[in-house]
């Protein structure tokens, strides 16, 4: 089978309060546009086999909205440091050693990081990932290691939803 990817960029966080950059929370906003995002995907949704967040505060927050309202809480899930990365280094290091036995990988994460990756490794050209935006990518390879520019299925950002 092929190998999918579903990114999704942490949503909106709050500069309000005197935290350190991984330990910045969600905004209200940020909270309703992941559900709101989430809600949509509801239909005509591929259910990942594992789900991996960066550990900052805002992407673990995103991600626990997304399999609350997506009911993912069956699906194994994963904290990992090196996808708080920013330029996507990381993050494809990550990608490539997943195990083959997953074809549809979930990853949260951040921008600069997914916005390159989505236009390296995808078909469509996408300026900026926005927050709490969901790119589905699908490649032809069975390896996690060896995939290249696959497909750009699907794009959801909270602004096409209002």
């Amino acid at each position: 089978m092929s190998k999918i990817i579903q990114f999704i960029r942490h949503a909106k966080s709050s500069w309000q309060f005197n935290v350190t950059d991984h330990d910045r929370p969600l905004k209200k906003r940020g909270v309703k546009d992941a559900k709101l995002v989430s809600n949509h995907l509801k239909t005509n949704f591929l259910k990942p086999n594992l789900i991996l967040s960066s550990t900052a505060n805002r992407a673990k927050s995103t991600a626990m909205l997304f399999v609350d309202n997506l009911k993912l809480k069956n699906i194994h899930f994963e904290q990992k440091k090196a996808l708080y990365d920013f330029s996507g280094d990381s993050v494809l290091e990550v990608i490539k050693n997943c195990d083959d036995t997953v074809d549809v990988l979930m990853i949260f994460g951040h921008n600069y990081a997914l916005t390159n990756l989505c236009n390296s490794l995808g078909n469509t050209t996408i300026d900026n990932v926005t927050t709490s935006g969901f790119i589905q990518l699908e490649f032809e390879q069975n390896s996690w290691k060896n995939i290249k520019k696959g497909k750009t299925t699907k794009i959801v950002f909270p602004k096409h939803l209002k």
